[in-house]
């Protein structure tokens, strides 16, 4: 069965830091190109950054460059997201994503983690 488990949110004060993971198991996780979503009460889902299946490059949303870093480990077969200078507009449900491009011979596939809260307030 595939899962994709996340971990780490919590309560952060303003300017405060934190690190999410998040564990991957059902497939080859080192064919997926991984990524971290975010969806705040009332707000659209939006793309926050992204890393390639071997960790090669990255991307990052505007909102938050400079001052998340996305990694992964796929000896660990699992992807982080450390987010520093936290603000209250990041306050949000964050999510995981694993995606596998389509080829000749394959289909495209996604799976979607559940999501772990992050909440910065003082």
């Amino acid at each position: 069965q595939v899962q994709l488990v996340e971990s780490g949110g919590g309560l952060v004060q303003p300017g405060g830091s934190l690190r999410l993971s998040c564990a991957a198991s059902g497939f080859t996780f080192s064919n997926y190109a991984m990524s971290w979503y975010r969806q705040a009460p009332g707000k659209e889902r939006e793309l926050v950054a992204s890393i390639t299946s071997a960790g090669g490059s990255t991307n990052y949303a505007d909102s938050v460059k400079g001052r998340f870093t996305i990694s992964r480990d796929n000896a660990k077969n699992t992807v982080y997201l450390e987010m520093n200078s936290l603000k209250p507009e990041d306050t949000a449900v964050y999510i995981c994503k694993a995606e596998r491009a389509a080829g000749w011979d394959r289909r495209r596939t996604v799976y979607w983690g559940p999501g772990t809260q992050v909440t910065v307030s003082s």
